[in-house]
């Protein structure tokens, strides 16, 4: 869901709307601490870059971590997105009943 939230907000988004993003898609809240504990994980694993931006006013002159996907990681949010359309064809309980 991170990595979806990156492609919807485009790049150079941060840990507050990544988790907004999810939020307001899911109906369920997000803690930020898990927010950004994905994003390090992703960043580990080469999904996701990261920049520090410039200090702003508002925040009390504090940078943002802004977070972008690598092309490795939209190769992955594609194979995973083909291998679960792939795995939902058939399931004649999700394709009848509500969930």
């Amino acid at each position: 869901m991170v990595m979806l939230a990156l492609i919807r907000l485009g790049d150079d988004a941060y840990g507050v709307p990544i988790s907004e993003e999810i939020a307001d898609q899911s109906g369920h809240d997000v803690a930020l601490g898990s927010v950004y504990a994905a994003l390090e994980r992703l960043e580990d694993r080469v999904l996701v870059v990261s920049s520090i931006g410039d200090p702003t006013p508002e925040r009390g002159g504090r940078a943002k971590k802004y977070f972008k996907l690598t092309g490795k990681g939209i190769e992955v949010v594609r194979d995973t997105q083909q291998t679960l359309t792939r795995m939902w064809k058939g399931l004649k309980a999700l394709a009848t009943e509500k969930i």
